[in-house]
């Protein structure tokens, strides 16, 4: 960043972006169901004869095959053509039926059936997310550290579901002083995706810990903005399945930066 007002401009802009992705008709303030599914044949809709039971739509939305293989077709009630769904646990494939969007999720080899209302009033509610006072010095530039060989890691989330990841790199930084490093679990190797708990969990953030996202990735250094540590979506949906921070990633110090728990979570 050149300079202060540059960095807050840009700041404003991501955080703008970041609005309105949550509240996108593929976001993560309008699920309405999200339903495990086996080998068969299922009848989805809100009628209660329905094999799988939604809160919202028309009583008959259509017929849900899962085959053997784990491949999906969803034929709506209408008699529209079949719509084939391949599982891809990095892009969940979706199809828009009646104003719900079906999405098929994949978590160990398991699909679930996972449905958003796209007209629900929800997200134009929902006014957006309060954040500790922007901090540039909590903008590191870390060293980029790649382990001798890839971590096979044994990840926990919040559905008590555990998960395997692999881990190639660790950001490594100094803040008041102290070293610290917090391990890639997830993202992509040009956003590569932390997840982390620091102090203010007790008290000012979600309690299960954040996100940030690595920019500006290079061999040897990556920038990591704690500015933009967010709320997983596990903070805004029961049907949401997220990770939780490895042991490695949870850090003994008070980050305040970021978005900080939303007001139900105060209450609690």
């Amino acid at each position: 960043m050149t300079t202060n007002a540059d960095y807050l401009a840009e700041l404003d802009s991501w955080k703008a972006r970041r609005l309105a992705a949550l509240k996108a008709p593929d976001g993560w303030l309008n699920l309405v169901s999200r339903d495990w599914l086996r080998a068969g044949v299922f009848s989805v809709g809100s009628g209660g004869a329905n094999d799988i039971v939604l809160p919202v739509g028309p009583e008959r939305l259509g017929v849900l095959t899962q085959h053997d293989n784990g491949e999906v077709d969803f034929v709506p009630a209408d008699g529209e053509a079949v719509t084939h769904l391949s599982p891809n646990k990095k892009a969940p494939p979706k199809v828009l039926v009646d104003g719900l969007l079906l999405e098929l999720t994949t978590i160990n080899g398991e699909n679930a059936l996972r449905v958003r209302d796209t007209r629900s009033a929800a997200p134009a509610a929902f006014h957006g997310i309060e954040s500790f006072p922007v901090r540039p010095a909590l903008r590191v530039v870390a060293d980029w550290v790649a382990f001798d060989a890839p971590r096979g890691l044994k990840v926990e989330t919040s559905k008590q579901i555990e998960t395997d990841v692999e881990a190639t790199h660790q950001a490594v930084f100094t803040l008041a002083g102290q070293r610290f490093s917090l391990t890639a679990t997830h993202g992509t190797p040009e956003a590569p995706q932390f997840v982390f708990r620091d102090q203010t969990a007790s008290d000012a953030t979600y309690p299960a810990g954040r996100f940030v996202y690595g920019e500006h990735v290079t061999a040897t250094t990556i920038v990591i903005d704690f500015n933009k540590a967010i709320n997983p979506p596990c903070a805004f949906t029961d049907f949401a399945v997220c990770p939780l921070p490895p042991p490695e990633n949870v850090l003994p110090i008070r980050i305040e930066a970021g978005e900080k728990r939303l007001p139900e979570w105060r209450e609690r």
